[in-house]
């Protein structure tokens, strides 16, 4: 009897640990799933947003061409369709699962006064109706094609203002990027473009590209002046703060054009507009009314996949938009692609790989040290 007893024991191990192998079989399933389906629902927000910032973008801008092309004539209301549909993103904001998560605060410190965040909103708003008129003008005298290309040169003003308010380095892939987009904003203007909106003269040809090159300028500058704002004045990059960002922005931008509307006096013409639109009354209002929502979903889709990715996969999309613009004007517009402008698609593309590459880099490099002080502190 005393040597039956040693087998009997491993058979009461199997008998109570099997259960509870069981259960954590189980449970290690349950978890596995959820994880999956966590991460199914993840990429599923990640396609609709990219959705969004995609025909966003691109569908406001083809849109925002239609509007001249069938008779539109007034910049000023052009630009407050660019603007006014921000309460859209209100509502997002109040309904929105991403409401209060948060990314980074880089101090401890308390946050700032009212004062001092509505002088960083005004300032910036005012920056935002500059350059959305701006563009609204280079829209109006130039094609499609040729204006989706120089504004790929924001990347190269932002890397460049970021050096002297962000400390940005300027590595080769940087300096490479500047120089490729240079060189296709200089074969553009030296350009004689067959594809030029009607009763459009080459004076308001060269209008029209010093208007979009330097409305990108100020739209480097003012997302530079935004992210130094968040580093030194907002001191935290949450949802919430950069929706009010958004918002406030937007709120300030609008009222500036809309005033700019009724002083300029053209709104005194906007009836008479509409009547001899080409395509009719109620198509004019649709198509004002879908380029505030689309340039609304642009903002929404950058914002979300900024939390749901990261910033360099946001300012990705976003740039990629800009062939996808190109293409379409292409099939939609007649735009012609010939030779000097298929080489300055090929040098917007590869200084935008360029810079793309530099922030794939920096990230890293920011994951790397994050890791580092995480398990240093552990």
């Amino acid at each position: 009897m005393g040597l039956a007893e040693p087998p009997q024991q491993p058979i009461k191990v199997q008998e109570t640990e099997e259960p509870a192998s069981t259960e954590q079989t189980m449970v290690l399933t349950d978890q596995s799933t959820a994880t999956k389906s966590k991460n199914y629902k993840r990429w599923l927000r990640i396609g609709l947003f990219t959705f969004c910032t995609l025909c966003g973008q691109s569908g406001a801008t083809l849109l925002g061409r239609l509007y001249y092309e069938k008779g539109g004539k007034s910049q000023w209301l052009a630009t407050l369709t660019q603007l006014a549909g921000f309460p859209i993103l209100i509502l997002y904001y109040c309904f929105s699962p991403l409401k209060n998560s948060t990314t980074t605060s880089s101090s401890t410190s308390p946050p700032p006064s009212a004062a001092v965040l509505a002088s960083v909103y005004v300032s910036l708003g005012l920056l935002v109706a500059g350059f959305c008129f701006l563009y609204s003008t280079g829209l109006r005298y130039l094609p499609v094609s040729t204006y989706s290309l120089i504004c790929t040169s924001q990347l190269a003003f932002n890397a460049f203002f970021s050096y002297f308010f962000n400390s940005q380095k300027f590595t080769p892939f940087i300096i490479n990027s500047l120089i490729l987009l240079t060189i296709s904003s200089i074969l553009l203007v030296s350009h004689e473009d067959s594809s030029t909106p009607e009763n459009v003269s080459k004076g308001k040809y060269v209008i029209g590209f010093i208007c979009t090159i330097t409305a990108s300028a100020l739209n480097g500058l003012t997302l530079a002046l935004t992210q130094f704002c968040f580093w030194k004045v907002i001191k935290r990059e949450s949802f919430s703060a950069v929706m009010d960002m958004i918002i406030y922005q937007s709120l300030v931008a609008a009222s500036a054009i809309a005033v700019g509307l009724f002083i300029s006096g053209e709104w005194k013409g906007l009836k008479g507009e509409m009547e001899e639109y080409e395509l009719g009354k109620i198509p004019y209002v649709m198509v004002l009314v879908w380029i505030c929502i689309l340039w609304q979903g642009f903002a929404l889709g950058g914002t979300a996949l900024l939390f749901e990715v990261s910033s360099l996969f946001a300012n990705a999309v976003t740039v990629v938009a800009l062939p996808v613009v190109l293409i379409l004007a292409v099939i939609f517009f007649n735009n012609e692609m010939d030779c000097i402008k298929g080489v300055a698609t090929v040098l917007a593309i590869w200084g935008f790989l360029s810079y793309a590459y530099q922030q794939y880099l920096d990230d890293q490099e920011s994951r790397s040290e994050h890791n580092t002080s995480v398990n240093n502190e552990a």
